[in-house]
């Protein structure tokens, strides 16, 4: 092993007391600020959570109602004997199905994508506010 890559415990005393971190005057203020972020995050997470929360609500309803609708279809499939009619009235049921299934979808995405937006941007907004409070705790240690 070379000698150029193995430092004496003196030397690294030396360096280490020579090294410098910035002066943060305003602890305080540090802390606060992170109070702010936790409870930012806290606010997001809450949001995400109530969101997933109605997602699964309006997805039990869909299914409940889509149980109840498939039971009373059954029941007017029986009172015929015709098959054209009941070919006619299976079609019926199916394309009223899907577009009912789709329409259900769009709201579940819908309601995902709103509950998204809102706990993203109380994080977005917590973060300009750390920025600024930053570029303030930073302008007082420059000048103190």
């Amino acid at each position: 092993m070379s000698d150029r890559f193995t430092m004496k415990p003196e030397d690294m005393m030396k360096m280490f007391s020579e090294f410098r971190l910035p002066h943060m005057a305003d602890l305080e203020g540090l802390a606060q600020a992170q109070r702010r972020n936790l409870e930012a995050l806290s606010a997001a997470n809450r949001v995400a959570l109530e969101g997933a929360q109605a997602v699964a609500r309006r997805h039990m309803e869909i299914v409940q109602g889509a149980m109840t609708e498939m039971t009373e279809a059954m029941r007017g499939m029986t009172g015929t004997d015709n098959p054209q009619e009941r070919a006619a009235r299976q079609a019926e049921l199916l394309k009223s199905g899907y577009e009912k299934a789709v329409t259900n979808i769009r709201e579940i995405a819908d309601l995902i994508q709103k509950s998204n937006a809102e706990a993203l941007a109380l994080l977005n907004r917590r973060f300009a506010e750390a920025m600024d409070e930053i570029k303030q705790m930073a302008a007082k240690a420059g000048q103190g």
